[in-house]
């Protein structure tokens, strides 16, 4: 089983009115194609600033490297552990551009591939939408409770109506 996190934008994230379609399901865990091709991952899923950041590490790793006369085998293993890391963190990655760009994290979903995924999220997301649009204790009833009226039992006789809050207490009393 896969875990996946559920990504929305921020505009409108609890109403029913979220376009669906902008919904986007991060895969946690390791990703082979971000350590074969590593910037070009990283251009496909739009995350500029990491691809930027991942190129500048390399050329800069790059450079120390030829400084120091570091052989090729070595440089290998190190460039080598680089890719590595960034199959391990390429979820990070675009969890982290994800809310830099002020999208939210909705929920965590199970599933054994993104179309499983996909279907759980959305059974849970519009049981919730209808158990908030059908939510019967939001509802303003403008009174208290109704009591019974039990004759011997003072508790019981509801309340009488308020008098007058204000200025004037009696209603038509000239000032």
């Amino acid at each position: 089983m896969r875990v996946y996190t559920v990504h929305a934008p921020s505009a409108g994230v609890a109403t029913v009115d979220v376009p669906i379609d902008r919904f986007v399901f991060v895969r946690d865990g390791f990703h082979f194609w971000a350590l074969v091709g590593g910037v070009l991952w990283l251009l496909y899923h739009r995350l500029w600033l990491a691809a930027l950041g991942y190129v500048v590490i390399t050329v800069g790793l790059s450079v120390v490297l030829t400084v120091l006369h570091v052989n090729s085998g070595a440089a290998f293993w190190v460039f080598g552990l680089i890719a590595l890391l960034m199959g391990f963190e390429a979820a990070s990655l675009r969890r982290w551009t994800l809310s830099r760009r002020k999208w939210r994290q909705l929920d965590v979903v199970v599933a054994t591939n993104e179309q499983d995924a996909e279907r759980r999220f959305f059974d849970r997301w519009t049981a919730k939408q209808r158990d908030l649009a059908n939510d019967q204790s939001a509802v303003d009833r403008g009174g208290p409770p109704p009591t019974r009226d039990i004759p011997g039992q003072s508790f019981s006789r509801p309340p009488p109506p308020p008098g007058i809050v204000g200025l004037f207490p009696q209603p038509g009393a000239s000032t």
